[in-house]
């Protein structure tokens, strides 16, 4: 974690990078993994970073768990760049992916907001559709997105909206209670009926 706390210190003392083209990204990502470049790592640090805690403190509402995906996904960029395939998606959609992963890792480890898992479930279900994906490589989230709005098209209209709140849009289970007006079991009904036709979905196609 001292190269993450480095590019902190970094962040805080030198002006924010304007975003990064994906070309440069992925060019900060090589450099990172053939010289270990302490310089392209903190300022790829200062572009994701800030991304990264958005998202992580939107899923989590919690400021202290949110540093620590930040952290977590940091050190692993560091560790893993070498992982890293420009051909096979962006350096963001990478990057993204590591954080998901490890947010999973968090629920799943504190239980925490657990009625949230519920729909991750179709995550593998889709990635197996996916064999140019090898094990070693991060699932590219724009595509199984992509995958997942055609199967929500044919879903009954309340699990869908209820699949695309959640699933797409990272909504909790309670945000969308509250947002259609409806109770929260109604809510998890309808994501559980909608993982099981879309799971249902997904297999009659392979």
């Amino acid at each position: 974690m001292q190269l993450v706390t480095e590019a902190i210190t970094s962040r805080k003392t030198m002006s924010s990078a304007r975003p990064e083209d994906p070309e440069h990204a992925a060019d900060l990502l090589a450099r990172i993994a053939a010289d270990q470049s302490r310089a392209a790592f903190s300022e790829l640090f200062r572009h994701f970073a800030p991304r990264l805690q958005a998202y992580a403190t939107r899923q989590f509402g919690n400021e202290q768990t949110a540093k620590d995906l930040v952290q977590e996904t940091m050190a692993n960029v560091w560790h893993k760049a070498h992982l890293f395939k420009p051909d096979r998606g962006s350096a963001a959609t990478w990057i993204f992916t590591i954080a998901r992963n490890i947010r999973f890792d968090i629920l799943r480890k504190n239980k925490y907001r657990q009625h949230d898992l519920s729909a991750d479930d179709l995550w593998p279900v889709l990635a197996e559709q996916n064999e140019s994906l090898d094990d070693d490589y991060a699932l590219d989230q724009d595509l199984l997105m992509q995958q997942l709005a055609v199967y929500c098209d044919q879903l009954p209209d309340a699990q869908r909206v209820a699949i695309q709140l959640i699933y797409i849009e990272g909504k909790s289970q309670q945000e969308v209670a509250d947002a259609l007006s409806i109770p929260l079991g109604t809510v998890k009904s309808r994501t559980r009926l909608a993982i099981q036709k879309l799971k249902e979905l997904i297999h009659s196609d392979d």
